[in-house]
């Protein structure tokens, strides 16, 4: 391998080491606050998991959407869910943040991710719409092991990617078990105390 397209790849990957601290607004079950490496791991681990339920589909190009999909996170932060709101440029800034942790590889590996993120943002491809779906279940999840903060804060998981969530059978059929898992933890959480 050439030594400076190596040296690209690998200043890439120490920089793409920011997502591990960037923080999200979940926790994790023991209530450590969540990064968005972690996140993206587990949404890998869930597409992994599905594979066989995914026949027809581009399942490595699946995997790559899920690994980069926050990647532009890891220089400027996440803005949690329910602070996202329309036109806040959100995404052109984590799409400018991407292409700056990009900078340093090889110029055909940054516009292969660069062009992979973009179909991501953009759900041009059933795998990047498969990968939206599976991004908002795995968080919806996630809320669900983390110590509960009180009933009213599982009311956002009710209509929280709806949109993306009923984009096929399988990911309808997995928004159905999080939907009931969510009101039961309403139902137990109501009357008792916030711990926010």
């Amino acid at each position: 391998m050439d030594d400076k397209r190596l040296s690209g790849i690998l200043a890439f990957l120490q920089s793409a080491e920011q997502l591990k601290d960037t923080i999200r607004s979940g926790s994790t079950r023991e209530g450590r606050p969540e990064s968005t490496a972690e996140h993206s791991w587990r949404l890998a681990l869930l597409v992994l998991l599905l594979e066989k339920e995914l026949a027809g589909i581009d399942f490595p190009r699946l995997l790559k959407l899920c690994l980069i999909h926050d990647l532009g996170e890891a220089i400027s932060g996440d803005i949690p869910a329910p602070d996202q709101q329309p036109g806040d440029d959100r995404q052109e800034r984590e799409r400018r943040d991407f292409q700056t942790l990009c900078a340093s590889l090889p110029k055909d590996l940054a516009e292969h991710l660069i062009a992979l993120w973009d179909e991501y943002a953009e759900a041009t491809s059933v795998e990047a719409r498969f990968a939206k779906a599976f991004d908002k279940l795995e968080t919806i999840f996630q809320h669900l092991l983390m110590p509960p903060p009180g009933a009213s804060f599982y009311e956002f998981n009710l209509t929280y990617g709806r949109d993306r969530t009923d984009y096929h059978p399988l990911t309808r059929q997995i928004r159905e078990r999080a939907d009931t898992e969510t009101l039961e933890m309403i139902r137990s959480l109501e009357g008792a105390p916030s711990r926010s």
